[in-house]
């Protein structure tokens, strides 16, 4: 059975790997579903600042942009959140594996992304 999503003909944004998580895993031995991608009520947001939270029972992301050109003396500024994304631990676990994969395939095609901790020092995360 093709487990490749179906994409609506308006958005063919969508690539191979983030297509990767197309069954729901069934064990009775039988061939797994075809996953519809159903597009029609998505919305796209653009964020270049994120954090989480977590509980026991779920994993918070928190999305939002940062438009401060020039920090302050106080060394603080504000970051205006925009999306709030509540995962069960799975799927975090899944979202994980997935954008580690598509950073691996980045890097390997656009080279190693830095990142600086806390602190200004130089890291790859």
């Amino acid at each position: 059975m093709n487990n490749e999503p179906e994409k609506n003909e308006k958005n063919s944004d969508m690539n191979s790997a983030s297509r990767a998580e197309t069954s729901n895993g069934a064990t009775n031995g039988s061939a797994n579903p075809k996953v519809i991608w159903d597009d029609s009520k998505m919305k796209s947001s653009y964020a270049n600042v994120v954090n989480a939270s977590s509980t026991r029972e779920e994993i918070t992301i928190f999305f939002g942009t940062n438009q401060t050109w020039n920090v302050s003396k106080d060394k603080e500024f504000t970051v205006q959140l925009s999306d709030r994304i509540v995962l069960n631990p799975y799927a975090a676990k899944r979202l994980w594996t997935l954008m580690g994969a598509m950073l691996k395939e980045y890097e390997t095609r656009y080279g190693m992304l830095e990142l600086k901790d806390t602190h200004g020092k130089a890291g790859h995360h």
